[in-house]
């Protein structure tokens, strides 16, 4: 790939951020238009966001503090650190900046003006969108990984090495940063009553958000979405097609299924949904923009209510996250138990086959003595 190449395929994810917007895609300013139809959901808002941030505060701070003890304190203790280890501990850092971030947007709504500068406001709405689109493509690597253990269990190996599980790593994490750079253009917006403004949309340049928006679908979601499908129909495959009934049963098998629905429900119920309903949004608030309510009222509050309950969904892949890092966790903890045991018995044997007389020579000393 060319600088030239890389250049245009960072400009086309950093759409997510919808360039030249302010803030989040979710909250439309109410335009003139708009307002004579009176189709705004502002206490709907106050009622849904407050409510479902705390809980996912109080949830996945919870969750993220129990999984970073659980890798961070026993996995030392154990020296156990592998590079699937390192993909879930940075999914769990993705995680706590967001979960960090919630009371924030909790507060805004619940005094309906921004208190915390400008500064803060570009922050966390970067922050949601690092945690999203990192959180997917963490996701694609820890399939991707499963999918050749099971698949292609030497080139697995290969590709095990800590060291290059930090290369994954930070390639994720400065691209996805640097795509979201654009967020952070715009800020705060001062408004009537000495009220401030943050998290809304800003329908100016609507037309190029609609369109830029696609390319945000495609890279950010459908992407990652069709190598994770790939990859667990064709494990699934794998795993059933050379076994019998009773393979079929075993602990194995059945933790590698359970692997593949934890993932697949973080991705179909927090990420599916924001990104079908954001495209459906995006297109009702450019015929809102132009053409005013030409859609019945009824309609475009419909489309707004549900963007409001995708949102909150896709806020909550950092409850459901810990699931998945303390079930895989188990997993990596069970597989380097057993190999120390077998490297136990393999020194066991070692030393009976070194000192085979040992036991005669110690009866011999005795007898001297």
């Amino acid at each position: 790939m060319t600088p030239v190449d890389f250049l245009f395929f960072m400009r086309l994810f950093s759409c997510f951020s919808l360039t030249e917007v302010k803030m989040d895609l979710f909250h439309p300013q109410q335009d003139p238009k708009v307002a004579t139809c009176n189709c705004s959901i502002s206490s709907f808002k106050r009622e849904v966001y407050p409510t479902s941030y705390l809980f996912t505060f109080v949830l996945g701070l919870t969750g993220n503090i129990i999984s970073l003890y659980y890798f961070l304190v026993l996995y030392r203790k154990k020296n156990i650190f592998s590079s699937v280890t390192l993909y879930m501990v940075n999914l769990l850092v993705s995680d706590f900046m967001l979960v960090c971030s919630l009371p924030l947007r909790a507060s805004y709504y619940l005094m309906d003006t921004w208190v915390f500068g400008d500064v803060a406001c570009r922050v966390i709405t970067y922050v949601f969108y690092i945690n999203m689109y990192s959180s997917i493509y963490f996701l694609m690597v820890l399939s991707t990984m499963r999918f050749l253990a099971v698949t292609w269990p030497y080139k697995y190996v290969q590709l095990q090495s800590n060291r290059s599980a930090w290369v994954v790593c930070l390639v994720v994490w400065i691209f996805v940063s640097l795509a979201s750079i654009p967020i952070l253009k715009e800020g705060i917006v001062p408004g009537d009553d000495d009220k401030v403004s943050c998290l809304e949309l800003n329908t100016i340049n609507i037309t190029t958000m609609v369109n830029l928006n696609y390319a945000t679908l495609v890279i950010g979601f459908v992407l990652p979405g069709v190598v994770i499908t790939v990859c667990y129909i064709v494990m699934v495959y794998r795993l059933m097609k050379p076994r019998k009934v009773q393979s079929i049963k075993s602990p194995s098998y059945k933790k590698s299924c359970a692997l593949v629905i934890i993932i697949m429900i973080i991705f179909l119920v927090c990420f599916l949904p924001y990104h079908v309903v954001r495209t459906i949004f995006l297109h009702v608030e450019k015929e809102v923009s132009t053409n005013g309510c030409s859609n019945s009222c009824q309609y475009v509050t419909r489309v707004r209510k549900a963007a409001v309950i995708t949102l909150c969904l896709a806020a909550g892949n950092s409850c459901l996250d810990p699931v998945l890092f303390i079930f895989m966790g188990r997993n990596i903890c069970n597989l380097y138990q057993k190999e120390a045991k077998k490297r136990s018995i393999r020194n066991n044997r070692c030393n009976l086959v070194d000192s085979p007389n040992a036991d005669l020579q110690e009866l011999n000393t005795k007898a001297h003595h």
